[in-house]
């Protein structure tokens, strides 16, 4: 049985743990709600691109972005974290990548965000063709997002691909995000409209925003010209929640994980507390029982 003075020591190791994981648990908080508010910020420019869209929508049949391209290959954007320490978060993302695999048999290049992505990948011995870990930070960026959109995109149009599918954790609350294989491209334009109104439906007037969208008058450029730089734009928007999403769901899945171990660590402190009172209690006693005894056999000397 270990003495109380070791004891002792593990009660300070369990404590400098637990105050570890609490502050995690706050960073990954804050950077959480960084997250949802910056997908919130977007609403007015949503509004705009709706008013846009239907405006052109009837126009957008032929358009590249609507097609299935006659391919048989697939690319498949995956997005993980950089680091551990968030419980179920990349595993559900490589089970959803395998499962898919083996359901459709499709022939997939990889695009990987995040490190942990790109080792999976590379240790699966599939095909990875493009790794955007290096400059993927927590401040996610449109800049940075529309660079890989633009990407994907550029691909999906060269005809290389059939389609484009994402793989990320669906932010759902802050306790739930589920694992989903999410379709970017083809799209159709019913998909576009229900998103841009998702966003901006519960926060404005949708009859007396669109109203003037029915007024008719010529627009210049021509309305396929104007689809061609909206629907890409569109396009960045969406990828751009997409990341958001998934960085949502890292720091809400590191903020469970660092207060669950934050919780446990206050557990056995608890207990080994207890266990070193009871260690303490009976060297006490020993100590007392053998001055004790000493003082009785000076007597009788």
């Amino acid at each position: 049985m270990a003495t109380w003075k070791e004891i002792k020591r593990k009660i300070k190791s369990i404590k400098n743990t637990w105050k570890i994981t609490k502050a995690m648990e706050l960073i990954s908080t804050v950077k959480m709600k960084k997250a949802q508010e910056l997908a919130i910020s977007k609403r007015e420019f949503v509004l705009e691109m709706l008013k846009v869209f239907t405006r052109i929508e009837h126009s957008l049949s032929d358009m590249t972005f609507f097609k299935k391209q006659d391919s048989q290959k697939v690319l498949a954007v995956v997005i993980t974290s950089n680091k551990w320490l968030c419980w179920w978060y990349n595993i559900n993302v490589f089970k959803k990548v395998n499962s898919y695999i083996k359901e459709t048999w499709e022939d997939l290049d990889f695009v990987t965000l995040w490190k942990k992505a790109s080792n999976f990948i590379v240790r699966t011995w599939n095909n990875l063709i493009s790794d955007f870990s290096k400059t993927f930070t927590d401040n996610i960026t449109v800049p940075f997002s529309r660079n890989i959109s633009r990407f994907l995109i550029k691909e999906f149009l060269s005809g290389k691909y059939s389609k484009i599918v994402v793989f990320y954790n669906h932010y759902v609350n802050t306790i739930k995000q589920i694992p989903v294989a999410r379709e970017f491209l083809p799209i159709e334009a019913s998909q576009i409209k229900n998103y841009l109104y998702s966003l901006v439906e519960d926060h404005y007037n949708l009859d007396e925003e669109l109203k003037e969208t029915n007024i008719s008058y010529e627009i210049e450029p021509w309305i396929e010209d104007l689809a061609e730089h909206v629907i890409p734009m569109i396009l960045d928007m969406m990828f751009y929640d997409i990341l958001l999403e998934a960085k949502a769901s890292e720091h809400s899945a590191r903020m469970i994980a660092m207060k669950n171990a934050k919780d446990n660590a206050k557990k056995i402190a608890e207990e080994l507390t207890l266990v070193y009172n009871k260690a303490r209690q009976a060297s006490i006693t020993a100590e007392v029982s053998e001055i004790t005894a000493w003082v009785e056999a000076m007597k009788e000397v």
